[in-house]
């Protein structure tokens, strides 16, 4: 039943989804075809436990075009749920894929899905990633794919089209 609803979709829009789409994505939801997420128990205070973040809690965001006149473009200005906005501030712990945006300016974003795709190639949305911020330098040079868990403390953006909509402060290497 799914798959029958999934494939009746119109997907050539989901960069810009019309009207139409995003009521059909309200109704999915909403039809329970998407299973109940809930926020992990909170870090444990006096010990370096992590709250584990998952990529489904990260899909509690809706996206709407906005102009942006300094660009002279459009933008995805997200507007998180109550999930994602329960978790800003909090130390959290993820795994992913490493994508290497940037090796000159020590840029790298964790991903839910490996670079072929990635949010950057068109597979994915933008709340699929997450831009990792290391206190100074990355410990080392990471590689394309490369699954690891990283923690730290998380924060929203929402305003800032030159960032990720998530962001990973002091991130670290983890092992849960």
């Amino acid at each position: 039943m799914g798959v029958l609803a999934f494939s009746a979709l119109d997907l050539s829009s989901y960069c810009h989804p019309t009207k139409e789409g995003e009521r059909a994505a309200t109704a999915v939801k909403a039809a329970g075809m998407l299973p109940d997420v809930r926020v992990a128990a909170p870090a444990v205070e006096g010990t370096d436990a992590y709250a584990e973040l998952t990529w489904r809690m990260l899909e509690d965001v809706e996206f709407k075009d906005v102009y942006v006149e300094e660009l002279d473009a459009y933008y995805w200005k997200p507007t998180f749920g109550d999930i994602v906005n329960g978790l800003e501030g909090k130390e959290v712990h993820i795994t992913g894929y490493m994508i290497p945006v940037d090796l000159d300016e020590d840029f790298y974003v964790l991903s839910r899905y490996p670079f072929a795709n990635c949010f950057f190639c068109g597979g994915a949305g933008p709340e699929s990633v997450i831009d990792l911020r290391f206190d100074g330098k990355s410990p080392r040079v990471y590689q394309t794919d490369e699954r690891l868990t990283f923690a730290g403390k998380f924060r929203l953006n929402a305003d800032d089209v030159y960032q990720m909509n998530y962001i990973l402060d002091g991130a670290v290497e983890y092992t849960p």
